[in-house]
C-alpha cells in the first residue's frame, strides 16, 4: 500500500479558480472503491495500491486536459514503504504521538 499526494494545476482557464476540476478529480478517485483520499486545502491525497495511484493520476489529469485546458501542472508525490504497512492515518497518528 502507497501514500500518493497528487495536486493538479490547469493553466490558462480565463479564472483563478480551479475548485471544478478539483471536484471532477475528486470524482474520478471516488470511481476507485478501494483507494481512500482526504481532500485538503492545498492537494488531495490518496491511499492504495500503486498501480491504481499511478493509473488515477493520469486519469486526473487527461480529465483536466479534456476540458479544453491547454496546460495542465500536475505535481505527485508518492510515499511507498516496503518494510511495514503505510496509511495516511498511521502516517498523522506518528506525528501527533511526538507531539505529545
Amino acid at each position: 500500500m502507497a501514500v500518493m499526494e497528487i495536486s493538479v494545476i490547469p493553466i490558462g482557464t480565463g479564472t483563478t479558480s480551479i475548485s471544478t476540476f478539483i471536484a471532477e478529480a475528486v470524482k474520478i478517485i471516488q470511481e476507485e472503491k478501494d483507494l481512500k483520499y482526504q481532500t485538503t486545502a492545498m492537494c488531495t491525497v490518496v491511499e492504495g495500491d500503486m498501480k491504481k495511484l499511478l493509473n488515477v493520476a493520469s486519469r486526473i489529469h487527461e480529465a483536466t486536459m479534456n476540458r479544453g485546458v491547454k496546460r495542465v501542472f500536475t505535481t505527485i508525490i508518492i510515499d511507498d514503504r516496503r518494510d511495514k504497512p503505510v496509511t495516511m492515518e498511521g502516517k498523522i497518528k506518528s506525528v501527533q504521538e511526538k507531539l505529545g
